[in-house]
């Protein structure tokens, strides 16, 4: 019996990436217009679909409102007893049926026209009254669905999704989105963590960042190690720029090699030219840093290579805000 359900799974995605593949035959210059369409949308994107299609243009929805272009899903029952008052003129609409005549989303379209609003459909029959009455048609290229029946949405709502994946990422590209920008919409949880910045998570109060001159004698450098609590201290120039750094690795080789506490200066142990971050990078990029180099704390500088703070591999897997 095991052996049949695997045999049935593994059908099932076979019959997908069958479909699939279908779709990426069919992508052409309707897409690029579409893209161009959403690209040029000076409002919001409405996405609506009925049933399952519905349930995927949530998702599509959420994505693209994620990755740089404002969007939210109509309920085409919500929209018929109201909702249609949340669509404006400046809107583009991303209309979802796999057959194209569901009514419920057909019943909308009068509304759309009036606004000039252009409509992205995507369907899988390109006769249908939606195509006819939309400014471009996606096509979903579905020959059969994945059940067995040939009756439940199955590859029609997989090439839905990758369909809207694609216009998604596409938009990206050509809007230029960054990691920062994506961190900007996910805060919260662990994805939200390691795309925070390091001036959301580092320490940046000056009576917090420890610093001392690069000629100050090691008993100056061991009281504002300690005082300050991160194992590490900035060494600086005349000038205030950063030409180094002390840790507590660095005191105890010192004492080892049986250094003076009163006469050795910082600029006789500091580490030079220490890895240092940006407080406008992400923190994810800063722990790598301090993973690949073994270490476990950056001063943090500005554009004249001054210390303006100080992050800690801790702050950076707590993800505390400081």
């Amino acid at each position: 019996m095991r052996k049949t359900v695997i045999e049935t799974a593994k059908r099932v995605i076979d019959i997908e990436i069958e479909q699939l593949q279908r779709l990426k035959n069919c992508i052409d210059q309707n897409f690029e217009r579409a893209v161009q369409i959403l690209l040029s949308c000076k409002g919001k994107v409405v996405v609506t679909g009925i049933g399952k299609s519905g349930s995927i243009g949530k998702k599509i929805a959420a994505t693209l409102a994620s990755t740089g272009t404002p969007a939210f899903f109509l309920h085409p029952a919500e929209a018929l007893h109201g909702d249609l008052g949340m669509v404006s003129k400046d809107d583009v609409v991303i209309a979802i049926s796999n057959s194209g005549n569901s009514s419920e989303v057909l019943a909308m379209l009068p509304y759309f026209k009036r606004l000039g609003v252009p409509i992205v459909a995507i369907t899988n029959n390109p006769d249908s009254e939606l195509a006819k009455r939309s400014s471009v048609v996606l096509k979903l290229c579905v020959e059969r669905e994945a059940c067995p029946l040939n009756l439940a949405p199955t590859s029609s709502t997989t090439n839905t999704l990758v369909l809207g994946d694609a216009l998604a990422v596409a938009l990206m590209e050509l809007r230029g989105f960054t990691a920062k920008d994506f961190g900007l919409r996910h805060p919260a949880g662990n994805l939200g963590r390691k795309l925070k910045l390091v001036r959301d998570l580092g320490h940046f109060d000056p009576k917090e960042v420890p610093i001392v001159h690069e000629n100050a004698p090691m008993k100056e450098v061991v009281l504002e190690i300690s005082s300050k609590g991160f194992g590490a201290t900035a060494v600086v120039n005349d000038e205030g720029k950063l030409v180094g750094i002390i840790t507590d690795g660095d005191l105890r080789r010192f004492v080892q090699k049986g250094g003076n506490f009163e006469k050795d200066l910082a600029k006789d142990v500091m580490t030079k030219n220490p890895k240092t971050a940006k407080p406008d990078e992400l923190a994810m990029e800063a722990l790598k840093r301090m993973e690949d180099h073994k270490i476990t704390v950056l001063i943090v500088i500005d554009e004249k290579k001054k210390p303006i703070g100080i992050i800690h591999i801790h702050d950076i897997m707590r993800g505390e805000v400081a």
